[in-house]
């Protein structure tokens, strides 16, 4: 099930961002970025619509995928929004 970022507080949303940029195995590249531009990086991709926040409801969990996964774990959840999405590994975004 998709959540709208702008529909959960800002402290949720900032707290879902940085646990996302902060993740074992995340990888900017050759670059270093701090934390502030990660999180700024990742609102920017909510907000441009290129990723989206993702509810589990079989997990009961949270997590933010672009746009691809996202139709995908639909389409694993048999076209439902809401269903199960089966694995939250493939998440990345960046």
């Amino acid at each position: 099930m998709q959540i709208p970022f702008d529909q959960i507080s800002d402290d949720a949303l900032q707290g879902l961002v940085e646990e996302y940029v902060t993740r074992e195995g995340t990888d900017y590249g050759h670059q270093e970025y701090s934390l502030a531009e990660k999180v700024a990086g990742v609102k920017r991709l909510l907000e441009s619509g290129e990723a989206v926040i993702h509810f589990d409801t079989h997990m009961q969990t949270c997590t933010i995928v672009n746009k691809q996964v996202s139709r995908d774990l639909v389409k694993q959840s048999g076209g439902d929004p809401g269903g199960h999405s089966g694995h939250s590994d493939d998440c990345d975004i960046c």
